[in-house]
């Protein structure tokens, strides 16, 4: 059979995908982009834009598919079976359990003996569902997914309720998939999940993600480990002294901030404050020079003033990104925040954001100012112009030209000038 795959969401969900791809090839089908026999949408719930998103992506891949088979799994598919079933074009609806026997079950609904009771694929797991890591083709990186689930319950985030409790891949799976993927000739592996941070708490072994990373970094030592979104908590001194030492870590923190004002922080259930979301990045800065500490702010959240406002950007600027990413406040129905009085107009969101976006822009330049004349090694990865783009240890963009350059291939650059978004040199 063929299949199709369609991927909203995060890197965990586009993990996920390809695993399914990887599973249905390993089943002797092909995987195609159109005239699919079964086509499995993967769904994205985090914001009410992201539910619009896929009732549009439904449509439209039943429109260039009429004869497949639709499948729905992800977190919409948990979080609104109902408004899937409205769509009139989901045959069947999964979530974000039992992903391991979706091919099985799409295989039975084409011969006609697939079965009617599909409520396990979305009762939450206890347990961690191991899938194998994909090697995509023609990627330099891969991803592995090491955790699911969340227990933070923030206010405005429908995910703990998609993804149900914490759940932690067992270390020596993930050891074996790393050095699996590291043998595959991956170059740099990217470790993922719904909330890393809480890695082995469901464990009874005593393995944190900090003795997590170590472990990963010793089994490959020529493979470079990339760190997904981490809550600031991770951030100790037992964790800086501990893998300060691996140079195939990439000193790349992904702090997930959301705002710069304590107030707003607790109406959102953050469990933190920015002092110590400050100290976090000093911490980094002490153990690892020159690291890139990106983050997510949210703006425009219930109650969130404009004094509340110059506060948080005030703190941003303190904190001196290499990065950020800025999202207007979206309502999440079923979520506490979506029911919070004084809602945030959309103009005055709109305009926040824009505010913030302005500040990251400075940020990020003055970041990469500080590596012009240096020499960086860059994985690169696809043409661009006249020559190559690939990405450094510190996550932006770097642009070369010559004959050497291949896919898949890590050169060093001497840094000579800016670009929009990264650098660029010469080998």
């Amino acid at each position: 059979m063929k299949f199709g795959f369609y991927t909203l969401g995060c890197k965990v969900n586009l993990f996920e995908t390809q695993a399914l791809m990887q599973q249905a090839r390993a089943g002797g089908h092909t995987i195609c982009t159109e005239n699919a026999d079964v086509f499995i949408i993967n769904t994205c719930s985090v914001t009410a834009i992201s539910d619009r998103k896929n009732i549009r992506a439904f449509h439209k891949i039943r429109r260039e598919n009429p004869n497949a088979l639709l499948v729905a799994c992800g977190c919409f598919a948990q979080t609104e079976p109902d408004k899937l079933e409205a769509s009139g074009e989901i045959d069947l609806i999964c979530g974000t359990a039992s992903r391991g026997e979706i091919i099985r079950l799409c295989e039975q609904a084409v011969q006609g003996t697939c079965e009617t009771d599909l409520s396990r694929f979305r009762t939450l797991d206890r347990t961690y569902e191991v899938l194998p890591a994909g090697v995509p083709e023609g990627r330099t990186r891969a991803l592995l997914k090491i955790e699911d689930g969340c227990d933070q319950y923030c206010t405005y985030c429908i995910i703990p309720y998609a993804r149900g409790h914490v759940r932690s891949m067992p270390p020596e799976l993930a050891v074996e998939e790393t050095i699996r993927l590291s043998r595959a000739g991956v170059h740099e592996i990217v470790l993922t999940g719904i909330e890393i941070s809480s890695y082995g708490q469901d464990l009874p072994e005593r393995c944190d993600l900090t003795e997590l990373i170590a472990r990963l970094c010793e089994a490959v030592p020529d493979t470079y480990i990339r760190l997904g979104s981490l809550e600031p908590r991770t951030i100790t001194e037992a964790f800086c002294e501990r893998l300060q030492i691996y140079h195939n870590l990439r000193p790349h923190f992904h702090l997930s901030l959301q705002s710069g004002c304590d107030s707003v922080l607790k109406r959102m259930k953050r469990r933190y404050t920015v002092a110590f979301f400050a100290e976090r990045c000093d911490l980094l800065r002490q153990y690892f020079p020159d690291c890139s500490i990106t983050t997510d702010l949210i703006v425009g959240f219930p109650g969130e003033s404009e004094a509340d406002f110059a506060e948080t950007l005030a703190f941003i600027r303190t904190c001196d990104f290499s990065d950020m990413h800025v999202f207007p406040y979206s309502v999440r129905p079923g979520t506490p925040a979506a029911a919070m009085p004084e809602q945030i107009p959309l103009a005055v969101k709109n305009q926040r954001a824009e505010a913030a976006k302005g500040i990251a822009a400075q940020m990020n330049r003055r970041y990469r100012e500080r590596f012009l004349g240096r020499t960086l090694e860059v994985l690169f990865e696809h043409p661009e112009g006249a020559g190559w783009s690939g990405h450094s240890a510190y996550c932006f963009p770097v642009h070369a030209q010559g004959a050497e350059i291949a896919k898949n291939k890590l050169c060093h650059v001497h840094i000579e000038a800016l670009t929009d978004t990264g650098l660029s040199g010469s080998l």
